[in-house]
């Protein structure tokens, strides 16, 4: 078929799915609006603000946050795709929900907490992404960037982390795939990250470029083995990680986004996989930098076989480069990957592009159920036992770390175990010798740690002091310690070994709070299984 130099480059421009932002100026959306008009863009990927891109640590802007944001993003939406002569594939990072990019929308529990749960809960997953992707379509997404297929098999991984089910591969792959089944049947594209496998790797790829060691029969034995499952569960797209795999690439290191033979002959010929392809996203640190030439980066992304483009940062020259570069033939095979998707969600029979109101009360009722079956026992000398003795001969305190004392744990344990209370909420305005007094009267100290991030950077932003209190309280009291946050922080606890109990909550959401409490009062069995190997000191 016989195609004009513009119908061809209206076509390339079909591959170009550039960043916007949801609190941006006036001008910012104008331009984008212009980029839509002009070039005929298949897509935008969303980001909360310009301050809050993962590439933005250098400069430190500071996020401001801004309550209207969901009113914003559904407003930006509608007014993107009237600008649109073709429909435009609207996506976004909701590993978590709209949460994780949009404040007042429903958050669900991080995937390494799903990973807690048993094998016979993975209806909980399903649900986790039925619920994601209605909340996607109340605002008008029809794309999640989401789950992620990275086996979380090294603890110093800086960006993986918290965001993999675990490392036990067949449960990341079960449960990656409950989770787009449940997208899938509500509407909603999924895709799996980051092919090959980011799980292994202690580069942050927003700002360097990792490099796997592994051989391509390793890869296949572990980092591989929940995107060959999702492949045989047809799952909708593939984004390739930056990892440079040598062993793949006669010896090179280089990005994964820009090799054939990492995406052609190994996820397309080996693996036989012809869906959706998009790279990650194109202004990361690890490849934006390789290139001087406008257009460039995204033509060696598109000729290594990308067929979208992730926030694309050279839309008019990006384009002009694959119009002088690629065959007819290879810009119609991307073309029609990307024109089937927008079919299957509908994108060229609907009138309107958002459906409705977001459901609080489901995502609560969900994260209740989660934190039943999650909450995870690793020490337990009869703990509620313990404390009740305790509590009888006034020798019970409840201690909590960077959350005040009105915090929900202690408030349900309050209803059958008052104490008295001390909280450390952060160094500016808590005297922590002071507490460290105040507590020496008492031999048994309930302690609730609420872990600041979910990132490992500078230890969790957990302060030195707050680990030397720990420390001595371990060694000499008998403590029963809720860790509400990320589990990776336990090995960095001194003495935790010593601890009478010790329970892996993960999360600080309140139905997670109330549950812990619960559990405790109740002496209820917990069901939680660690996602991780954790070696505690």
């Amino acid at each position: 078929m016989k195609m004009t130099a513009e119908a061809l480059r209206q076509r390339i421009g079909q591959f170009f799915f550039p960043a916007v932002f949801i609190n941006d100026t006036e001008e910012n959306i104008q331009e984008t609006e212009r980029l839509i008009k002009d070039y005929n863009i298949g897509g935008l990927t969303f980001f909360h603000s310009r301050a809050s891109a993962a590439t933005n640590y250098e400069s430190k802007q500071k996020i401001v946050f801004n309550d209207d944001s969901y009113e914003k993003i559904k407003a930006l939406i509608v007014r993107y795709q009237k600008a649109a002569s073709t429909p435009l594939l609207i996506s976004i990072d909701a590993e978590w929900g709209l949460a994780m990019r949009i404040e007042k929308t429903p958050q669900y529990p991080y995937a390494i907490t799903l990973g807690a749960l048993p094998e016979n809960n993975s209806n909980l997953i399903y649900e986790v992404g039925k619920q994601i992707g209605l909340d996607l379509k109340a605002a008008g997404i029809q794309y999640n960037l989401s789950p992620l297929a990275d086996i979380n098999n090294n603890p110093n991984n800086p960006v993986i982390g918290y965001r993999s089910f675990g490392e036990n591969k067949e449960k990341v792959a079960n449960f990656a795939i409950e989770y787009l089944k449940g997208m899938s049947d509500v509407g909603i594209l999924g895709c799996l990250k980051h092919f090959p496998g980011h799980g292994n790797t202690n580069v942050d790829s927003h700002l360097g470029l990792p490099v796997l060691k592994e051989t391509l029969e390793e890869l296949l034995e572990n980092e591989l083995y929940p995107f060959i499952k999702g492949i045989e569960n047809n799952v909708d797209s593939i984004m390739i990680g930056h990892l440079a795999v040598p062993s793949l690439n006669d010896g090179k290191d280089t990005s994964g986004t820009l090799s054939k033979p990492i995406i052609q002959d190994l996820l397309r010929e080996k693996l036989g996989y012809d869906g959706l392809v998009i790279s990650d996203a194109l202004n990361m640190h690890s490849v934006s930098k390789l290139y001087e030439t406008k257009g460039q980066l995204e033509w060696e992304a598109f000729n290594a076989g990308n067929d979208i483009l992730c926030f694309a940062e050279n839309v008019p020259e990006g384009i002009e480069a694959i119009f002088k570069n690629a065959s007819p033939d290879r810009i119609f095979e991307s073309y029609e990957r990307i024109r089937k998707a927008k079919e299957k969600v509908g994108l060229f029979s609907n009138e309107t592009f958002a459906s409705g109101e977001l459901n609080f009360e489901n995502a609560s009722q969900l994260n209740l159920q989660i934190a039943q079956n999650a909450i995870t026992k690793i020490i337990d000398n009869g703990i509620s036992e313990l404390a009740f003795e305790a509590q009888k001969n006034n020798r019970l305190v409840k201690l909590s770390l960077y959350k005040n004392t009105e915090n929900t744990f202690f408030k349900t344990l309050n209803t059958k175990l008052p104490s008295p209370e001390f909280a450390f909420e952060n160094l500016e305005t808590s005297d922590i010798s002071k507490i460290e007094k105040q507590l020496q009267s008492f031999d048994t100290i309930l302690i609730s740690l609420f872990v600041p991030k979910a990132k490992p950077a500078n230890k969790f932003e957990i302060d030195d002091t707050v680990f030397s209190l720990l420390s001595g309280l371990l060694q000499t009291k008998k403590c029963i310690i809720y860790v509400f946050g990320n589990p990776y922080v336990l090995p960095l606890i001194p003495n935790l070994k010593k601890a009478s109990g010790l329970i892996q909550a993960y999360q600080d959401f309140e139905e997670f709070q109330k549950t812990a409490g619960i559990q405790f009062l109740e002496k209820n069995s917990f069901n939680g299984i660690l996602p991780v190997n954790i070696d505690i000191q």
